[in-house]
């Protein structure tokens, strides 16, 4: 009879709380990983004691959510909220007029809405669970006013269950050293979804910027200045990709193994001079002649007509190299005359004009193109991925186009 309410028996490893001295947990993930009933467990770990009547180490929880009503639907009555995971001896009573759950051992946790922070000043608490954090109008507000309420007990914690989106507050927390985070996608709990969900929204998002963030429950940022956004990118998206008059491979090499990345892009030019980012096929390569095959193989795969590689670092090794696996292969060395961004620049121009489209699995590519800006790159490491889109689309659409002296294909 108890075996259902063993959570530690059930959960996977990312619904279960961290070890270690920390004040806030971030459960991040993609939609329908789990993270609710993360949440739900975790209140009630915290508030149940040994027996039924015995206290836990919390007395007084704050249950937030986005709206009032999206707490106690989502986080107290939810299919995977506190009520649906308490065993019947332990099971809360809720008291609607107190907007509040009561345990038998007299533990309370009281709901509010992130959309009235006020309502948060005054009451004092020794744990909080905030559900969807990310999606909060006034999110650094009612955070804000929240610790102020953690103040009850040895060590008030709290819980944050989000699918992660850009903004200020979420990221604030992260970067916090008290602060440790867990991580899941959506279909890590592939067991407990229908299958006709996840195959629907797989077939819609997956190799997708969207996709990466509300399935795979990454934190896509759009830095200040970016030459590229989300909603860019996402306006440029299509499904049905049409037969290419000419396909071109950009390469930016890595010239030393066990460095930055080999990027190695795929981009044709359709019957409409509309270009279309196909692929992106870069590699962690170990040594120049692996990225070369890599290069040959993608080559090949797609009937390209060239190759086009930045011979700025690796002079005319690139080609060497590439000659010894793919003699064939139609090559021609770039020479970068001014920075990243000056030159991509141009590039940025023709996706606001609508003259590029991208196909799926790019996702990888598209966070790197939005974190290039007018001012250069704002990542760790290179922007391998982007350098190799950005001589592709140089090559196919504007090598002596009037595109500028300084940044010529060569």
């Amino acid at each position: 009879m108890a075996l259902p309410y063993l959570w530690e028996f059930w959960a996977a490893p990312h619904q279960l709380a961290p070890e270690g001295d920390w004040r806030t947990w971030v459960a991040l993930g993609g939609r329908g990983a789990g993270k609710t009933r993360a949440g739900a467990e975790w209140v009630r770990a915290q508030v149940e004691g040994a027996r039924p009547w015995d206290g836990g180490r919390a007395a007084r929880v704050a249950l937030v959510g986005e709206t009032y009503d999206q707490a106690r639907d989502v986080m107290v009555f939810g299919e995977s909220g506190i009520l649906a995971c308490s065993p019947p001896d332990r099971r809360p009573r809720w008291v609607s007029g107190q907007r509040k759950l009561v345990w038998p051992n007299g533990a309370e946790a009281q709901c509010f809405s992130a959309h009235e922070p006020e309502a948060m000043r005054g009451p004092q608490f020794d744990a909080a669970w905030c559900d969807e954090l990310a999606k909060w109008r006034e999110g650094q507000a009612a955070w804000d006013m929240l610790q102020f309420c953690l103040r009850l007990g040895d060590d008030p914690r709290a819980v944050v269950t989000t699918t992660p989106k850009n903004v200020p507050v979420l990221k604030g927390i992260l970067g916090r050293d008290t602060t440790v985070t867990t991580h899941a996608t959506t279909r890590d709990n592939a067991a407990h979804l229908a299958r006709g969900f996840l195959e629907e929204v797989e077939a819609r998002f997956a190799g997708t910027r969207m996709g990466r963030q509300e399935l795979d429950g990454v934190l896509l940022e759009d830095v200040e200045g970016a030459l590229w956004t989300t909603a860019m990118l996402e306006a440029c998206r299509a499904d049905e990709v049409p037969e290419m008059d000419r396909v071109v491979v950009g390469v930016d090499p890595a010239v030393t193994a066990g460095g930055d990345e080999t990027g190695i892009v795929v981009v044709g030019l359709g019957p409409d001079g509309t270009a279309w980012v196909l692929e992106d096929a870069t590699v962690a390569a170990s040594s120049p002649s692996e990225w070369a095959r890599a290069v040959a193989r993608v080559y090949a795969r797609w009937g390209a007509s060239r190759v086009v590689a930045e011979g700025n670092q690796g002079g005319d090794m690139v080609e060497a190299v590439l000659r010894q696996v793919a003699p064939e292969v139609s090559y021609r060395k770039v020479t970068a005359r001014v920075g990243k961004a000056a030159r991509a620049e141009p590039v940025a121009a023709l996706y606001e004009r609508g003259r590029v489209r991208h196909g799926r699995g790019l996702g990888l590519l598209e966070d790197q193109m939005c974190r290039m800006t007018v001012a250069g790159w704002r990542g760790g490491g290179s922007p391998d991925r982007v350098d190799a889109l950005v001589w592709a689309l140089w090559e196919l659409v504007l090598a002596g186009r009037g595109a500028g002296p300084r940044a010529r294909v060569l």
